[in-house]
């Protein structure tokens, strides 16, 4: 009988497999790279294109819809309600705060506990150019474009109304995940009822397919090699995003590179930002949760910090991105692979590690550990994260899209000897190939769906928790990109470069 399971098991997993692989091949035809940008048009949107396949079939967990559909009011009065040592105006503050520029965003969440059994919602980083619609399943049957069309209507149209846009068109530019790229773009196409350029903008292509001129515009390139200019643009580019473009632009990006460097894509910077964002928040009984962070370390220090850790951190290039460049410190081993390496920038941050409430790091707050999954049928509890994303208009920030993901390898009580953490430890689905492309592994996908969601379990205040962590985080970058522009609208480039002193870094921006 045992053994009858196992085959079957193993013939649904090829099943999904080969299905998941002839989905691949479908996206990869509709985003196909080429020397110029192509064209998307009103009415084009289809959904098997820009969900994961076990998705499209998926109840979204009432739970979840329920949050999405709350209201800010209502949450700030729940909060309120269970945290009495909170100003309840400033948390209504906190909610309806309009960011001057990182209107849409996402925070990866850990849900954690104290040695005391406190729970705890824990930020780990923000991203400004999050995934994640791909992933939720649909929270009204009617609306197929989900939180894709969401966010057009509620962010990028009232950007749209802002005086001073340049002439051109509307475009969404990219580097990975066609997969909601594309969605983008046939969701803007609906919403706004003209065609929309998609634009592949890879780091040092050969032959780009945008550009930006001198004056700060947005420029694509069409089928005849002309290039079209861009008034407004969705950017999905996530890697070394400044290195393509400026800071500061004529065009309108949901988000600009300014926010990458302030936070968003600059770990380093983004924890001083929570720093000088709690500072603001003492009086308020608000603050963002993170783990201890020291910053700014050169490769030669790091094995002193993890010795004041007790031996266990979590070392980070500060400006990697889906997953790459994190090092799980448990053992001297792990910390002579570290120091083994060469990066190509010269400065890290240092994090406490959350592990299990045998050996997480010993840091200068309360010591953490994860919470993880509800034992399977194993006994095995994983460690999850919680991706939470928002989206910010004229009337505050509203939650867009919740999902979460696993380790590869169940949690355990203590650390094997020679045995990485990292299988432990690490969420991130993101893997590059040989050729250094990106693969993902979605088979460690934790949907919010009535299947999955009851894995995690996690309820409705853990949501609000997080969908509160996630805007104070959102809003400590954005007010950290205010600080990085003078009083002329120009990038201060040698600020920045004192305030994050990584010469490699300050060199790669345009």
């Amino acid at each position: 009988m045992g053994c009858t399971f196992a085959l079957t098991l193993a013939g649904y997993r090829a099943r999904v497999r080969a299905a998941w692989d002839v989905h691949i091949a479908e996206v990869a035809v509709f985003a196909e790279p080429t020397a110029h940008a192509t064209m998307v048009s009103p009415g084009s949107f289809e959904p098997e294109r820009h969900y994961y396949p076990r998705v499209l079939n998926a109840q979204l967990h009432p739970l979840v819809r329920y949050l999405l559909t709350l209201g800010n009011e209502r949450i700030a009065e729940r909060y309120s309600h269970l945290h009495p040592e909170a100003d309840a105006a400033a948390v209504r503050a906190a909610l309806s705060h309009v960011p001057s520029r990182f209107r849409w965003g996402g925070a990866d969440l850990f849900l954690c506990a104290t040695d005391q059994g406190h729970r705890r919602v824990v930020l780990i980083e923000t991203n400004s150019s999050p995934s994640g619609q791909k992933s939720l399943p649909l929270y009204h049957e009617s609306n197929e474009q989900g939180g894709y069309r969401v966010l057009m209507e509620r962010t990028l149209v009232p950007m749209l109304r802002r005086r001073g846009l340049p002439n051109g068109g509307l475009a969404v530019i990219y580097d990975k995940n066609p997969m909601e790229a594309t969605g983008y773009a046939a969701a803007m196409a609906d919403v706004t009822g003209e065609p929309v350029w998609l634009a592949k903008m890879s780091d040092r292509a050969d032959t780009p397919m945008a550009r930006v001129d001198e004056h700060g515009v947005l420029h694509v390139r069409d089928a005849k090699g002309e290039w079209q200019p861009i008034r407004a643009a969705m950017r999905y580019v996530t890697e070394r995003p400044w290195n393509r473009l400026p800071p500061v632009m004529k065009t309108a990006l949901i988000n600009p590179s300014l926010i990458c460097l302030a936070g968003g894509r600059n770990k380093a910077v983004a924890a001083k930002a929570y720093d000088v964002h709690n500072a603001a928040l003492r009086s308020t009984g608000l603050a963002i949760r993170s783990p201890e962070t020291i910053w700014d370390v050169t490769q030669s220090e790091v094995p002193l910090w993890v010795e004041r850790m007790g031996g266990r951190a979590v070392v980070k290039v500060p400006y990697a991105n889906a997953g790459q460049g994190v090092f799980t410190i448990t053992s001297p081993e792990e910390l002579a692979a570290f120091r083994a390496q060469e990066f190509p920038y010269r400065r890290f941050i240092v994090q406490a590690l959350i592990g299990n409430s045998g050996w997480s790091s010993v840091s200068s707050g309360q010591r953490l550990y994860h919470v993880g999954t509800v034992p399977d049928r194993h006994n095995n509890i994983y460690v999850a994260d919680l991706r939470l994303m928002v989206g910010a208009g004229p009337n505050g920030f509203y939650p867009v899209a919740i999902y979460s993901r696993r380790a590869r390898k169940p949690l355990t009580a203590t650390l094997e000897p020679g045995v990485p953490s990292w299988g432990m430890l690490g969420t991130n689905l993101s893997v590059r190939d040989a050729e250094g492309g990106w693969g993902t592994e979605p088979e460690r996908l934790v949907l919010m769906d009535e299947r999955d969601f009851n894995r995690l379990g996690i309820g409705l205040d853990d949501l609000i928790e997080g969908y509160l962590q996630t805007i104070l985080a959102v809003t400590a970058i954005d007010n950290m990109a205010a600080r990085l522009v003078n009083t002329k609208g120009r990038f201060r480039h040698r600020w920045f470069a004192s305030f994050n002193p990584d010469r490699v870094l300050s060199e790669e921006i345009v």
